[in-house]
C-alpha cells in the first residue's frame, strides 16, 4: 500500500510540474516572430539600351586618280596597224585605271594602209576579260585617221571604290558588286555599290562608268 502511494504520489508532482510549464506567458515587450519575405524590393535602376556605334570615317582622295604609264610603244614608222593596235591598247589601261597585259585582235588590220575606209571589228582583251568594238580607219596616201568604239569599257575596282568615296564623305566602308577587274557597258545602270556611312547606315550607290573610263556615282 505504502508503494503504491508513492509512485502516486511522483505522478502527481509530475503533472504539475507540466501544468505550470504551460500556462507561463510571453514576457512584456516581446512579440511573436514573422518569417522574412522572400520577394527582393523592385529596382528602380534604368535599363540599359544599346547603342548605336560610331566608324571612321575612309579618307576622301585628295588626288585625282593616277593615269597609269604604259610601255611598249611601236617607233613611229612602225607599220600602222601595229601602231593602231597600240593606240587601242593604252587607252583601254587608261580607262580601265591600271596597266596590265592588253592585246588587241582586229583582222583584216593588215590592210588598212591601202587608200580608203576600212572597218574592221576587233576584240580587246584587258588582264584577261574581253570585249569587242569596232575600228574605222580612213587611209590616204601619205595620212591616215581611225576612230575606235565599244558599247563596253573595263575597269578595276579600286578605280570604282575611289569615285565613289570622292562622292560620299561619309562613307566608313564601300562594297561595289563586281570582280577586281570587270568589263561593263556604258549604257547599262551601273555597278551596284553599298556605302556604310559613319553613323553605321547602309546606303545605295550606282557607279556608271563611260567609255573613256570616267566613273559618275548616285545614289540609287
Amino acid at each position: 500500500m505504502k508503494a503504491r502511494l508513492a509512485v502516486f504520489g511522483l505522478s502527481a508532482l509530475a503533472v504539475l510540474l507540466l501544468s505550470s510549464c504551460s500556462d507561463s506567458k510571453p514576457e512584456a515587450g516581446t512579440s511573436p516572430s514573422t518569417p522574412a519575405s522572400s520577394t527582393p524590393p523592385p529596382s528602380s535602376a534604368p535599363i540599359p539600351t544599346a547603342s548605336t556605334p560610331t566608324l571612321t570615317a575612309l579618307p576622301t582622295p585628295s588626288k585625282p586618280w593616277p593615269t597609269p604609264t604604259v610601255t611598249g610603244a611601236p617607233e613611229n614608222d612602225a607599220p600602222l596597224a601595229d601602231r593602231i593596235t597600240f593606240a587601242i591598247a593604252k587607252q583601254a589601261q587608261i580607262a580601265a585605271g591600271k596597266a596590265a597585259a592588253t592585246t588587241v585582235k582586229c583582222p583584216g588590220i593588215d590592210k588598212v594602209e591601202t587608200a580608203g575606209k576600212h572597218e574592221l571589228t576587233c576584240t580587246v582583251t584587258y588582264a584577261g576579260k574581253p570585249y569587242t568594238g569596232t575600228l574605222t580607219v580612213d587611209a590616204k596616201q601619205y595620212t591616215a585617221s581611225y576612230k575606235f568604239t565599244s558599247e563596253s569599257v573595263a575597269i578595276v575596282r579600286a578605280k570604282v571604290v575611289d569615285a565613289v568615296q570622292r562622292t560620299v564623305t561619309d562613307a566608313a566602308k564601300v562594297t561595289c558588286t563586281m570582280d577586281d577587274v570587270a568589263v561593263v557597258k556604258t549604257s547599262d545602270a551601273g555597278i551596284a555599290c553599298d556605302v556604310t556611312t559613319t553613323a553605321n547606315a547602309v546606303q545605295p550607290y550606282k557607279a556608271q562608268v563611260s567609255g573613256n573610263g570616267q566613273v559618275l556615282v548616285a545614289k540609287a
